[in-house]
């Protein structure tokens, strides 16, 4: 069994080349037979916390179900500029009022979605499949049988979140924006 620094510098070197969040499984079949789950976890937490000391320029995330290594926020306009990026296409307000519909009503359906908005939210939810933050989740077995959405894997990763029950409250979101957000 190898040393915690040893599987540290494995574990941080998947984060470093993995294109996703790694999850323990992953981490498990790089390491090999007779590495355990704890000894995992410990070897991340290690890399975490080095990451976490002054002048490091990444940190060690968890998102979607995993790890991964992501640049400091601090860093993100020199990154942009660097790599020529231009800003992140932002989500419209109706995407977000969508999205923000699917996320805490889940799974639920186009015609939900409408009545809850009060507008029709085709176009909306089109987008949002598009960028692959909402998924089909099968049918809900009424008239017409309409297809469920739910939020996906790549709405974790974007926004963020370890998984779903890291998303704020209503009541959290009521008092960061003062408005009544249980309405919806």
């Amino acid at each position: 069994m190898p040393e915690t620094k040893d599987l540290a510098a494995l574990v941080e070197a998947v984060l470093a080349v993995a294109g996703e969040p790694v999850g323990i499984e992953a981490l498990a079949a790089a390491a090999g037979e007779g590495v355990n789950r704890e000894d995992l976890e410990r070897a991340v937490e290690f890399v975490r916390q080095r990451h976490d000391q002054p002048g490091s320029g990444l940190m060690v995330e968890q998102v979607g179900g995993g790890w991964r290594l992501a640049t400091r926020a601090e860093h993100e306009a020199a990154l942009h500029s660097y790599l020529g990026f231009r800003a992140k296409a932002r989500l419209s307000q109706a995407a977000l009022e969508a999205l923000a519909i699917v996320a805490y009503r889940q799974p639920v359906t186009l015609p939900e979605i409408n009545f809850l908005r009060g507008v029709n939210s085709t176009a909306v939810v089109r987008t949002l499949l598009e960028r692959r933050l909402v998924v089909a989740a099968g049918r809900k077995q009424v008239v017409g049988t309409p297809l469920l959405y739910r939020t996906s894997k790549e709405f974790l990763i974007h926004f963020g979140l370890a998984d779903l029950a890291a998303l704020p409250t209503p009541e959290e979101v009521e008092q960061i924006t003062g408005e009544n957000a249980s309405g919806a």
